[in-house]
């Protein structure tokens, strides 16, 4: 997500069957014995799970409601960004009433940099512990590749390594259920034109699908993923293809004061107060997308939105969440909040509280 801020500055200045709320917490399956050798590229199973396929359309109700454990996988190394992940969360994220967590990844720093570009054992297997959590609470789970920066540099020098990452992660993750959804690559940008990003994710897709021809996958648009990024594309030909966007916008609300955002500290003070022109642009954005989505039979999928908490009232953090949430479930668009735990979060871990305000926004309390 941190990627996003260089260029939605400018996305900020362009204008971009409802859902079932998510099924009541159940209680958490009984742990399953994972089964998997010492080989990075083995394939991880769970006793008692196989996989059957998922509409695609079908899989996007399911996902409903979802968070991002973010700043947690997608640093440099867990930890570095002030979150670990632990297994006290799921349930928690659960009992709260979402359906799904997204889990952005950062494989390109767990993995050789000369071929056969092998992913380390022993994150894969941090991997596969997320994964069953989330499994044995009964969410979904979305698997990404975050923050592949050396990608967005030169896209053309890392195409054979990106795509030997995916294919040991789809190799891996080959018998798991369809609730398990792999998504090739977070905010495509830099090099990563349109065009250019259309055929690697054709690629990438083709790599996927000789392990798993029928799981579904997570398609995005080049420009940081974006409200406008979709138009730009074309929608592959594949029938297991759910589309999704990133949705930040206005941007000096929900990037104000963010240390990582150039001259955001100017916006510093900027409220949302839901006046009439603040929901007709929210409510354009989504059309606009949601018309894509449309065109090209495919289901759609919010992977983010936010607000950061360090400066933003908590008002306007609150009406702006629930607008944007409520508009897109108006639309039949599954979400995923951004995010869990730190700046973002909806929940406070140093308190091991929920943030009210915004809990009570996503799950329409």
């Amino acid at each position: 997500m941190r990627i996003l801020a260089c260029l939605m500055i400018c996305l900020a200045a362009m204008s971009a069957c409802s859902l079932p709320p998510a099924p009541p917490a159940r209680t958490a399956r009984p742990t399953h014995t994972p089964v998997v050798s010492t080989s990075a590229t083995a394939t991880f199973k769970l006793s008692g799970r196989t996989f059957e396929p998922l509409d695609p359309f079908e899989q996007n109700r399911a996902l409903g409601r979802g968070v991002n454990l973010g700043n947690a996988l997608e640093a440099p190394v867990e930890g570095e960004w002030g979150m670990v992940l632990q297994e006290e969360f799921f349930p928690l994220i659960r009992q709260a009433g979402f359906a799904t967590v997204r889990v952005p990844i950062r494989w390109s720093a767990h993995a050789m940099r000369e071929p056969p570009y092998t992913i380390s054992p022993r994150f894969f297997q941090r991997v596969d512990w997320v994964i069953e959590n989330a499994l044995n609470n009964d969410l979904n789970v979305v698997i990404n590749m975050h923050h592949y920066e050396e990608l967005f540099r030169d896209a053309s020098g890392e195409r054979d390594r990106f795509l030997a990452l995916w294919d040991q992660i789809a190799t891996r993750y080959r018998d798991l259920p369809a609730e398990v959804v792999f998504e090739p690559l977070n905010e495509p940008h830099g090099t990563l034109t349109s065009g250019v990003w259309q055929r690697l994710f054709e690629d990438v897709l083709a790599v996927v699908r000789r392990t798993n021809p029928r799981r579904n996958v997570i398609f995005t648009g080049a420009n940081w993923g974006g409200p406008d990024s979709l138009r730009g594309m074309k929608r592959p030909d594949d029938p297991h293809l759910i589309a999704t966007f990133h949705y930040y916008l206005p941007f000096q609300f929900t990037h104000q004061g963010a240390e990582w955002v150039e001259g955001s500290n100017a916006w510093i003070g900027a409220t949302w107060k839901g006046t009439g022109n603040q929901r007709a642009q929210i409510d354009y954005d989504l059309d606009q997308v949601a018309r894509w989505a449309k065109d090209n039979g495919i289901p759609l999928w919010m992977g983010e939105f936010g607000s950061y908490g360090k400066y933003a009232d908590i008002e306007s953090r609150e009406r702006w969440t629930r607008y944007v949430a409520r508009a897109a479930e108006a639309r039949g668009i599954s979400w995923a909040y951004w995010e869990f735990g730190a700046g973002f979060g909806v929940y406070d871990r140093a308190r091991r509280q929920w943030n009210e305000p915004i809990l009570n926004a996503l799950i329409a309390r």
